[in-house]
């Protein structure tokens, strides 16, 4: 439904590019899935029908993988950010694709663990 799916030239266009140097390439529509489930089944959906699927992030990347260069569905994953499993035993955690480094450190505050990827120092 609506709040979960759009084809506004603004959403497209924020979608259809990140921090490279590559024009914008928007894709034709961009959804939020909130589930493996939903994904699952929009990617089903994707293949059936032969149109390119484009996951996001943050937008941050430097590569221009967001870029929907073929147009087809932006799956934007920022909406899947839990993190479900924590082990201090073997320093490892299980997160969904939405969970950014800073919401990650922030869950780990307290623990004497951190995610030193991109750390500010």
């Amino acid at each position: 439904g609506a709040p979960n799916v759009s084809t506004a030239t603004a959403v497209r266009e924020q979608h259809g590019h990140d921090e490279s140097m590559h024009p914008c390439a928007p894709p034709d529509v961009v959804v939020w899935p909130q589930a493996v489930g939903q994904v699952q089944e929009l990617a089903a959906l994707c293949h059936r029908c032969r149109v390119p699927m484009v996951p996001f992030g943050t937008g941050t990347g430097l590569e221009g993988g967001v870029n929907a260069v073929q147009g087809g569905v932006c799956f934007d994953l920022s909406r899947m950010d839990a993190i479900t499993e924590l082990s201090l035993e073997d320093f490892s955690v299980t997160v969904e694709p939405g969970v950014t480094r800073k919401a990650l450190n922030k869950h780990l505050r307290g623990t004497g663990l951190w995610f030193p990827v991109g750390h500010e120092g």
